[in-house]
């Protein structure tokens, strides 16, 4: 922690901190004296666990957030009874982490972009529709895969209708929404499946985990089968041993079959770790403290800063959304701008990030489709350009919070 703000020319307030705690580090001493590092008891503890706190039935650990995106896409692309086709539609947030977009494109869907709430940086049920209403064939679309950006859920009964109503399905991006609530639900249990991402700035820090949420048995099969390079063998964690599995039986003609060798489906190795999972599993215990002083935080930086209101949009407040971080927005372009407000923040120890960048207008990587979405876009194109975020997580105190706000004071004041 900081011991000093003002007087402390080192000082330095992070976007995350992770803090390794007395339970952690016994966690993990567990899992060195298990003499077993890869996916055992703790990953099978840990996503019982997250499966009863979302509210589903399946829970399934990957390695990242980005490998839970593919797993669950990769699903629905290896289902039996309607396998969603190569290069089939998807409607998806501009304004995110890229990492949603990748997932789409390296799965072999096509993402399909709508404008977003100004408030929540959420993809709207209005332009959702539009956008359906407006399209030649909507049976090129079948994911409608909704983002909850900064911890903000999206209109969840809104969107699932008309996903129903065009035949299609609802994949929850919920990387950045632990324990956010829809009408008294959690994000990630308000459709047919839903990812997490346990990265080192989210409300639960792991380094680098992700989970796939889901009450339907054959895409948590299925999951654990992509994770594990396609392999035969969908048992939840593997135990060593085969005698007596059902799927060697049900290869006839080959008595020499190890189901964890054999591969039936193209996959991935997208096995996490027990490190990572023992982790998740200690900070899931103290969830409901971490999200109360997350919002805390907030309310205490929109009381402090509210007399900046005329030039920058802060956050909703909302006591069912669980806080990634402390979005803002310029409004005011001609008093300041991004760069310099961002520049004179890191010159005084608080870090910050950008508010992603408009995906398919303002990331490099997606340069191919800037012409076809230029100016269809405007408020992700605004916010891409002008919204940005720094921490509010739950290490930093009134201290640090008072820091931060006499900074912007200095600034603009």
């Amino acid at each position: 922690m900081i011991n000093s703000c003002s007087d402390n020319p080192s000082v330095r307030i992070s976007v995350g901190e992770f803090q390794l705690g007395e339970e952690d580090r016994k966690a993990i001493l567990e899992v060195v004296d298990s003499n077993r590092i890869s996916e055992w008891k703790k990953t099978a503890d840990f996503e019982r666990k997250w499966a009863r706190f979302v509210g589903t039935k399946y829970c399934v650990a990957v390695n990242s957030g980005t490998s839970a995106l593919i797993t669950g896409l990769l699903s629905l692309r290896n289902l039996k009874e309607k396998p969603f086709g190569e290069g089939t539609k998807v409607i998806t947030s501009p304004i995110t982490y890229i990492a949603t977009s990748n997932a789409l494109v390296t799965s072999g869907y096509k993402p399909a972009y709508v404008d977003i709430d100004p408030d929540t940086f959420c993809i709207t049920p209005e332009n959702i529709r539009a956008h359906m209403e407006a399209v030649r064939d909507p049976s090129d679309y079948s994911v409608i895969l909704p983002v909850h950006v900064m911890g903000y859920v999206c209109d969840m009964d809104a969107i699932n209708k008309i996903a129903k109503d065009y035949g299609m399905v609802t994949f929850e991006d919920a990387a950045q929404a632990h324990g956010s609530e829809y009408k008294g639900r959690k994000a990630g249990s308000l459709s047919l499946l839903s990812d997490f991402s346990f990265y080192i700035a989210h409300n639960i820090q792991a380094g680098e985990l992700g989970a796939l949420n889901t009450n339907d048995y054959e895409i948590a099969r299925l999951a654990r089968k992509i994770k594990a390079n396609g392999r035969l063998c969908d048992c939840p964690i593997c135990t060593r041993r085969t005698k007596g599995c059902p799927k060697i039986k049900s290869l006839s003609g080959d008595d020499d079959v190890d189901p964890r060798f054999t591969h039936d489906i193209i996959g991935y190795n997208f096995k996490t770790m027990e490190f990572q999972t023992a982790i998740a599993s200690v900070q899931l215990r103290r969830i409901e403290a971490i999200i109360n002083k997350r919002q805390k935080n907030v309310e205490y930086l929109n009381e402090g800063l509210h007399r900046f209101s005329d030039v920058l949009q802060l956050p909703k407040y909302d006591e069912h959304v669980s806080y990634l971080a402390y979005p803002m927005v310029i409004k005011d372009t001609k008093k300041i701008s991004r760069r310099k407000l961002r520049e004179y923040l890191e010159k005084r120890g608080i870090e910050s990030r950008p508010l992603f960048g408009c995906i398919p207008t303002q990331q490099p990587a997606y340069n191919h489709l800037k012409s076809k979405y230029s100016g269809r876009l405007p408020m992700a194109e605004y916010l891409g350009s002008n919204g940005f975020y720094i921490g509010c997580h739950q290490y930093l105190g009134e201290k640090e919070l008072d820091y931060i706000i006499d900074v912007f004071g200095e600034l603009l004041g």
